[in-house]
């Protein structure tokens, strides 16, 4: 192996599966390396990586895409198996609502397409009823909307392109005094339920990161069950940066130390890899966190991180790696003295199924995470 090439995952599979890729790899004359991510089980039929030097990246993206066997097993029963793929458009996605909050995902987004050399998508989604069923099944009894409404509608849509013709203004006014930097942006307008309308953009268009602000804790419970950031949190297959709106807004370059949550599944080993392959230049300093409720397992419990701790400082030498365990109880407050004493920059969480901080977190305090928090919250996959 050339010493000077870089070692990037093509596959997770099982590890029968890994050995017939191997082998068609090396019948293409691309070398390759089976890695195993499971740490409580050395001796595993599942969950192996197969690794190449990245500069065979291209090439081996054409073995797969050519092998039918290999787009069943690879492309569509594991969608996190090809990171780095060509399907993944370089955009930034950036809901925006026109609030302040919104503006501060602004503020980070078009930083972070610089550094990715990444186009910013600024998103607005809008509802507007026409007509409405009067009853859940009785499909003559549609209501149509009277002129007064009509009108009202016209002038809701007069407003919401004033509102993005002057959000695009403003863009535009900071990136003609340097306040951000020179990069391609779009906007798009969309119809529809916000949430539902955003996951299809994103579902359509693959960007690499989805960029969201969020109000503070001062809203009602029925705005927290009911957020547009939660549900794309809980539902996006792309990255998702959420911005408190309490937050220090940050620069890519000033997120420094990063508190990376887990609950040992080896598919939070696998979503690490994404992060650190993809912000590649980023020297940062990670925390593993656990929560645990049961105070006798928390001996095991620590082992195991320093099992994570260990394999960490091996796969990624230039990373500082340190753990620590939080009880459970008054959870929000021991993230809060845990963010203050490390000075975490973000926390980092893997989704690789919805309802990603109910692994960790009881159910009804995980939604009030995304809103209690004053520190930023990375979902990654």
């Amino acid at each position: 192996m050339n010493n000077d090439s870089k070692l990037v995952t093509l596959a997770i599979l099982t590890y029968s599966k890994a050995q017939i890729l191997q082998t068609i790899l090396e019948n293409e004359g691309i070398e390759s390396y089976i890695q195993n991510v499971n740490l409580i089980q050395p001796v595993i039929s599942s969950g192996v990586r197969v690794r190449i030097n990245e500069h065979d990246l291209p090439q081996a993206l054409k073995v797969v895409e050519s092998s039918v066997w290999l787009q069943s097993e690879v492309l569509n029963e594991n969608d996190t198996a090809l990171w780095g793929s060509e399907s993944k458009e370089n955009k930034i996605l950036i809901p925006v609502d026109f609030s302040a909050y919104s503006e501060r995902a602004c503020d980070f987004g078009f930083k972070l397409a610089d550094q990715f050399h990444a186009e910013v998508v600024l998103l607005h989604v809008y509802y507007s009823p026409i007509y409405f069923p009067g009853t859940s099944y009785d499909t003559e009894l549609y209501q149509f909307a009277m002129p007064e409404e009509m009108i009202s509608v016209r002038n809701m849509m007069q407003r919401v392109h004033t509102q993005f013709k002057e959000l695009a203004e403003k863009v535009a006014a900071k990136i003609a005094s340097g306040e951000y930097p020179d990069v391609k942006y779009t906007c798009v307008l969309k119809e529809g339920v916000a949430e539902e309308e955003i996951l299809r953009y994103a579902k359509s268009h693959k960007p690499f990161i989805i960029v969201m602000g969020t109000r503070g804790e001062n809203e009602k419970e029925q705005s927290l069950i009911g957020s547009v950031t939660a549900e794309i949190v809980e539902r996006s297959s792309a990255f998702v940066y959420v911005i408190p709106e309490a937050a220090t807004i940050k620069s890519v370059e000033e997120l420094k130390r990063i508190a990376v949550f887990t609950s040992f599944d080896q598919r939070d080993l696998i979503a690490f890899d994404s992060l650190v392959t993809s912000f590649k230049e980023q020297q940062f300093e990670i925390t593993f966190v656990h929560i645990s409720s049961h105070a006798e397992k928390r001996e095991s419990n620590e082992k195991r991180l320093l099992a994570l701790q260990d394999y960490f400082r091996k796969q990624y030498p230039h990373l500082k790696v340190e753990y620590t365990v939080l009880d459970d109880e008054n959870l929000l407050n021991e993230v809060d003295k845990m963010v203050a004493e490390k000075h975490i920059d973000a926390i980092c969480v893997a989704n690789y199924r919805r309802n990603i901080f109910a692994r960790l977190f009881n159910l009804s305090v995980a939604r009030k995470m995304l809103f209690h928090s004053k520190t930023p919250i990375l979902v990654i996959r």
